[in-house]
């Protein structure tokens, strides 16, 4: 017998059991990552957002006081505590450029890209750490049907992930540029809404649309 969506009921069945367990196993966040230049510093955050950024480091700074911004290239971390899994190089050397280019045109609105390291300018390090992508198929069915609906619809409201859905995980390190002082940093985890649709096509939209948002969240900090 199958559903209207042409699956055999058994799958959806067994699909129904996998749901079960994974709202218990939801997917791992990230690490302090012994090889970044700030994991002595990263301390565990307490703030409500520690589910998605649980490793912060704060200096003293007054962001009005910078107008320029040095944005170094995108690196893709190598160390044994990276979370890409099984992800293949070139879908991690994609996600990189992707956020490069992201990042630029969003931190554009808020600062002069600058080169020089003069008085007033930050230099923004960016570190890929980890990505998951989109389960093909069920990431987009599982926002439909009446065992994925409900799940996908309360993560989205509590701002979780969703099922069968990719997420990024990437360090910001923010520093003033002329004495190289460590002013920011944070290890985060980035998705998309449990119900966004759109970012279930293709295997890598979802850690994309992760991407996005961060870039938002950190021009948003730094106004």
């Amino acid at each position: 017998m199958k559903t209207p969506t042409g699956f055999p009921v058994s799958s959806w069945l067994a699909l129904g059991f996998s749901l079960v367990v994974l709202t218990g196993c939801a997917g791992k966040g990230p690490t302090p990552y012994t090889q970044l230049a700030s994991a002595p510093q990263l301390q565990t955050n307490t703030q409500k957002d520690a589910d998605r950024t649980p490793y912060v480091y704060s200096a003293s700074a007054d962001w009005r006081s910078y107008s320029a911004m040095l944005i170094e290239p995108v690196a893709i971390y190598a160390g044994a505590d990276h979370q890409f899994g099984d992800l293949e190089e070139a879908d991690k050397r994609e996600l990189a450029q992707y956020m490069a280019t992201t990042f630029n045109q969003v931190m554009a609105r808020r600062f002069s890209l600058s080169n020089p390291a003069g008085r007033g300018t930050l230099r923004l390090r960016l570190t890929l750490t980890g990505a998951e992508t989109n389960t093909a198929v069920v990431s987009t069915f599982t926002r439909f049907d009446l065992v994925g609906l409900p799940y996908n619809a309360v993560q989205g409201v509590r701002g979780k992930e969703g099922l069968f859905m990719g997420s990024v995980s990437y360090s910001v390190e923010i520093y003033d540029a002329p004495s190289n002082r460590l002013l920011m940093a944070f290890v985060t985890k980035q998705h998309p809404n449990a119900m966004n649709v759109a970012a279930t096509f293709g295997s890598l939209r979802a850690a994309k649309t992760g991407l996005d948002k961060g870039a938002e969240e950190l021009l948003g900090r730094l106004r």
